[in-house]
């Protein structure tokens, strides 16, 4: 039974890393343009005035958590605060979509240890979670991964960027050890959610 938890959160984990714009099969130029249109996994490029519209001044952190938690940028800069230095969010195609020089945010481990995973003894570890965009964009983690692998003091959410405030909302997640950064970083955060693999 624990084999096949580890498999769905495996395949869970990997059917949202794909990147923000769709691939482009040869020989199918109608089907590309078609998804190109309709795909609502990618971030599109938006007026300043549509991006205002997905801004979130709060994160919700929501689900199998025993502390619901609202969390405003002051809250995060009252946390554990850490500076990453060179991050570059990278396309699944390899093309640099955004480097920053250095960003400030607060670890995803520890805002998920402040709302306290409802686990029922410390065997209970198939759990999955997923951050959310108010465009629907998700990029999800296992518990694993988190809690037991090196993506855990890697995963971060961003409130601040070469200085400035984030542009793209006012905070953002991104995972710093994937090979490819682009599909698990996700702009206009609106929530963390966390679910029980059933």
């Amino acid at each position: 039974m624990k084999t096949k938890n580890f498999i769905l959160v495996l395949l869970i984990a990997f059917s949202s890393i794909m990147c923000n714009s769709p691939k482009k099969e040869k020989g199918d130029t109608k089907s590309a343009e078609k998804v190109s249109k309709t795909d609502h996994d990618k971030h599109l490029v938006l007026t300043p005035a549509d991006s205002l519209k997905l801004v979130n001044h709060q994160i919700e952190v929501k689900g199998d958590v025993e502390f619901p938690l609202q969390l405003s940028v002051d809250s995060l800069k009252k946390m554990k605060v850490v500076t990453i230095d060179n991050f570059k969010v990278v396309c699944q195609s390899g093309e640099i979509k955004k480097a920053d020089k250095v960003c400030k945010g607060v670890l995803l481990k520890d805002i998920l240890k402040k709302a306290k995973i409802r686990q029922e003894g410390h065997k209970d570890r198939n759990f999955y979670i997923v951050a959310r965009a108010s465009d629907d964009y998700k990029a999800t983690f296992s518990w694993a991964e988190i809690f037991n692998n090196p993506t855990g003091e890697n995963t971060y959410v961003l409130f601040e960027e070469n200085g400035k405030p984030v542009k793209s909302g006012e905070m953002i997640l991104i995972c710093k050890n994937d090979i490819k950064t682009g599909p698990r970083h996700v702009y206009w955060l609106k929530s963390i959610e966390v679910y029980k693999v059933k």
